[in-house]
């Protein structure tokens, strides 16, 4: 049997100061030369798979009681979790990551309460392992139930958000599926320390071993290992930049289900309150600017822009977000950059947006249809008749009226958490929470019936 080393955690802040970087960077991204990469990768599948069986059958109070158990040995352990961060901070400084990308890694007591909170969340959800979508009677007198099932085991691989482990091993475990989670080298420590916390736990509760593995290595060869293993992987969930996303759909050998670019729009129509609608930008473009449900691109009607434009760049401003804007925008606001071709399509992920003058609702939405990434798109009008046309025309997982791109969010919209938020249409659409986590199969029920024809 291989088995990776826990982490060994530091009792002091700077941690990896005393490291050479590179020296860092080479430990972390090979695994010892004694372990043959291939085999651990089949032995966590292999361990995965068996508990997956187990995990399927397994009654909701047990899942429950390892989601709350696991919420609060998180909190008890949170100093723990903060050391480690502070180690993937620390290297990530080191080697220049943005602040934007600082920020979806950095965790503190706040963010490791939300991450408990989500974890509660999940456990008050109904269990959809077992649930009849729909029931019944043929004319023969056959009984014909479609029941929820898990989808089985989960290779996720994920940028560098430490969070996520936590919501993705909450998520997989409370729909009956094991998970494989590889996360972004730059958060390995914290991943490392949430899901060994989370491992503790497994015992007492009846949660099978295997039920959640973090990969221990960053040897990207570990990856491919994985996505050829259809044998043993149910599905592959990719969430990270579109370079992973391709990889992962080209080399996978299971269905996937991506989590692609976030290129969000608000639009903001000729009948909006601009008050409301500076308000939406405002949390839409700088609430966090790092994440997939961030505004990048604002299209604002022509009727409104001579008075809005110049309103909205002083707000920008004070956020120190740049403009990238047409010749209109150029006009009215001072210290806009000419926008070019591409930047209608960039998910800046920082404090860039692009602003479009358009002349209707539907030039609106054929360039949302056009340049967005079908992901999350807003509207801020006072007519139904606009707010029922975007909704109706424009083709993306989430379409808001009058609310922030922001709340396009697994644990905003009812769901506890998300794995993902998936711009797909099969089989998932939007924040995967838990029925997203399912398949189904069909029960049907007899009494010594036979086909005649």
């Amino acid at each position: 049997m291989i088995i990776f080393p826990k982490a060994q955690y530091p009792l002091n802040r700077g941690c990896v100061d005393s490291i050479d970087p590179e020296k860092l960077r080479m430990q972390q991204s090979h695994p010892s030369p004694s372990v043959n990469l291939a085999a651990y990768c089949q032995q966590t599948a292999d361990l995965a798979r068996d508990a997956s069986t187990d995990l399927a059958q397994l009654p909701s109070p047990a899942k429950n009681q390892w989601l709350v158990a696991s919420a609060q040995h998180l909190l008890r352990h949170s100093e723990k979790i903060i050391v480690a961060n502070n180690c993937d901070l620390d290297h990530a400084r080191n080697i220049g990551l943005s602040p934007a990308t600082l920020d979806r890694l950095r965790l503190d007591t706040h963010r490791i309460q939300i991450i408990a909170d989500a974890m509660l969340a999940i456990a008050r959800l109904d269990d959809p392992i077992g649930q009849i979508i729909h029931s019944s009677v043929r004319p023969n007198g056959l009984k014909v139930e479609q029941v929820r099932v898990p989808l089985g085991v989960i290779f996720f691989i994920y940028e560098s958000r430490p969070n996520v482990t936590a919501d993705a091993a909450a998520l997989c475990v409370k729909s009956g599926n094991a998970v494989i989670l590889r996360g972004g080298k730059e958060a390995l420590h914290s991943s490392r320390a949430i899901v060994d916390l989370l491992t503790e736990q497994v015992n007492a509760c009846g949660i099978p071993a295997g039920a959640v593995q973090l990969v221990q290595t960053t040897d990207r060869e570990a990856v491919g290992h994985f996505l050829r293993m259809s044998h043993c992987i149910d599905v592959a969930i990719p969430r990270g930049g579109r370079g992973l996303v391709e990889r992962v759909c080209s080399e996978a050998r299971m269905p996937v289900i991506k989590h692609f670019d976030g290129n969000c729009h608000v639009y903001v129509d000729a009948h909006a309150d601009l008050e409301m609608a500076e308000r939406i930008v405002i949390n839409s473009k700088t609430q966090r600017m790092g994440v997939c449900n961030a505004c990048e691109s604002l299209l604002v009607h022509e009727q409104i822009a001579p008075l809005f434009l110049p309103r909205i760049a002083l707000l920008l401003a004070e956020q120190q977000v740049e403009i990238r804007g047409d010749a209109t925008v150029c006009r009215w606001i001072m210290n806009a950059q000419s926008a070019n071709e591409d930047d209608w399509s960039t998910e800046y992920l920082g404090p860039i947006i692009s602003i479009r003058v358009v002349g209707s609702p539907a030039e609106a939405i054929q360039h949302i249809n056009r340049f967005g990434s079908h992901h999350t798109d807003a509207v801020v009008t006072d007519s139904l008749q606009v707010a029922t046309e975007f909704t109706r025309q424009v083709d993306s997982a989430a379409v808001m009226v009058n609310a922030s791109t922001r709340f396009n969010d697994g644990g905003e919209l009812g769901l506890g958490a998300e794995i993902g938020i998936s711009t797909d249409k099969l089989h998932a659409r939007g924040p995967c929470g838990l029925q997203a986590l399912t398949s189904y199969k069909y029960l049907v029920h007899g009494s010594g019936h036979i086909r005649q024809s």
